[in-house]
């Protein structure tokens, strides 16, 4: 059933279109298009006003021909950089960039599955109940599109979202995430004449730093220190630095202990400085931001029951899976929309060495078809 060549013409066209963060605004008119061409209700959001895009999500709305409940379907527009430019190669079944750019494979791959599958739902007068294609902005940037997505836009309290690597695995678990931020406040002096009257910033935050278990903590928690900031010329000692890093846990409990002692080892690190008289005390700001929430899908959910019956009549297994990544899934779940998270493919992604095989692209259009005919079937329950 599916249009292998459509599929891949599809998918080259929507990569080659620029759409870095904040920046979608050409390819939602384009999907817009294509979309209300297969009859779909388009609305956009006003999340661009609040995460600073040039256009919002997108949610297009499916009439089903059967009586089901409606069903949500989600990947996103955006991309990182270096994704200005992309000009996608195929050659022996795999789509790459020509090296110089990333190729865009996330998530454009998953979006491109979706439009195949509700063009073959159409030609072929397949049954299924209402369809909620939601494609957000501002994915690659902290799920802002998700975040500040208008939910009264969304009647669907379940389905999928195609934003992993895995074919034949759906991701159940994903973990909660803080998001750190420190600013160690310190003095300037010249670092050859009078260092002995500045705070060195760095400093401190080395030390801070230095006393922390960094990577994986434990098989349910990560950490990780990943920006530092500060300083304006070797010759001066840096009066100001900023820390950025992240803490993630399937651990609610776990996630708080590791944020509060990555909290505690900066406030340790300033408190203890021992100052001169004259050279004054450090100073420390801290902001410690709630990311994302842990998703937890029980295996006798609907999405998982579907998923697994969709890949089981197409003779293949299904297996689920715990991640260590964020998705908009993570966010649907805190609005209570369980959604589950399939693969596409694609590999390697924010790399220039990113790629996709067409075969596996097939593969999971083949399973969305299923899945929605399944469901409309009421073979969810």
């Amino acid at each position: 059933m599916i249009n292998k060549k459509r599929l891949a013409d599809t998918f080259k066209f929507l990569v080659e279109i620029d759409s870095v963060s904040k920046n979608e605004g050409e390819i939602a008119r384009t999907l817009t298009g294509i979309l209300e061409s297969m009859g779909a209700e388009i609305l956009i959001d006003n999340a661009g006003s609040k995460t600073g895009s040039n256009t919002g999500n997108l949610i297009a709305k499916i009439k089903g021909n059967t009586e089901a409940p409606p069903l949500l379907l989600n990947a996103h527009m955006d991309t990182v950089d270096p994704g200005s430019g992309i000009r996608a190669q195929f050659n022996n079944g795999t789509f790459t960039s020509d090296g110089t750019t990333i190729l865009g494979a996330d998530d454009k791959s998953a979006i491109a599955i979706l439009l195949e599958a509700i063009r073959v739902l159409k030609e072929k007068d397949l049954p299924h109940g209402p369809l909620e294609v939601v494609l957000t902005i501002c994915e690659e940037i902290g799920l802002q599109g998700a975040k500040n997505l208008d939910y009264n836009l969304i009647s669907a309290t379940y389905g999928f979202a195609l934003d992993a690597t895995d074919t034949a695995g759906i991701i159940t678990r994903a973990p909660s995430a803080n998001r750190l931020e420190f600013k160690i406040h310190g003095k300037d002096a010249h670092a050859g004449a009078a260092p002995e009257k500045g705070i060195n910033a760095i400093w401190l935050a080395a030390r801070a730093v230095a006393g922390l278990q960094i990577g994986r903590i434990d098989r349910e928690t990560t950490c990780n220190i990943g920006i530092i900031e500060g300083g304006t010329a070797i010759n001066i000692v840096p009066k100001m630095v900023t820390v950025k890093g992240e803490v993630r846990s399937h651990d609610e409990e776990k996630l708080k202990a590791v944020t509060d002692k990555i909290v505690s080892s900066f406030r340790g690190a300033v408190a203890d400085y021992k100052p001169t008289d004259d050279e004054g005390s450090p100073r420390l700001e801290v902001i410690v931001e709630h990311d994302f929430s842990r998703t937890h899908i029980p295996d006798d959910h609907p999405v998982v029951v579907l998923a697994r019956k969709a890949s089981q009549t197409l003779g293949r297994k299904m297996e689920t899976k715990i991640t260590g990544g964020g998705a908009d899934a993570n966010v649907f779940f805190e609005k209570g929309i369980v959604t589950g998270v399939l693969g596409t493919g694609m590999r390697d992604m924010h790399t220039v060495r990113e790629s996709i095989k067409l075969v596996e692209m097939i593969q999971t259009a083949e399973l969305i078809i299923e899945i929605i005919r399944l469901h409309a079937a009421g073979e969810y329950r």
